[in-house]
């Protein structure tokens, strides 16, 4: 079986509806990849967690709303990487809090328990 050369024929799809609105980029999109970049770019300080947390509620709610407009409202890849960026600076803060208390456990271990006398005293 051989096929025709040229261009593959594109199925006709039926005109839209005067009333549909226009495709558009969510702006919760774009908020959720600002928040994520900079929950990810403070996240050592600790300081991501706050717009982390922020921007992946905010990611819940526009997936909701993109799919509730049945495909008019776009920004997926905006999404996606807000989120990955988001979960990015929670996991910094997560590990910056762990080698905070690691330190601060391993400097008690070596400090003196009680009081310090001199050696001649007993």
């Amino acid at each position: 079986m051989t096929t025709a050369p040229g261009p593959v024929p594109v199925a006709q799809q039926g005109p839209r509806h005067p009333l549909d609105p226009e495709p558009t980029t969510s702006t919760k999109a774009r908020a959720v990849f600002a928040l994520g970049l900079i929950g990810a770019l403070t996240g050592i300080f600790v300081g991501g967690v706050v717009p982390s947390t922020i921007a992946l509620l905010l990611a819940r709610q526009a997936r909701r709303e993109a799919y509730a407009s049945g495909g008019f409202l776009t920004g997926g890849d905006w999404l996606r990487r807000g989120e990955r960026l988001a979960w990015t600076g929670l996991v910094l803060a997560a590990v910056a809090v762990v080698a905070t208390v690691v330190i601060g456990v391993v400097r008690l271990a070596d400090a003196p328990f009680g009081r310090d006398y001199a050696p001649n005293v007993d």
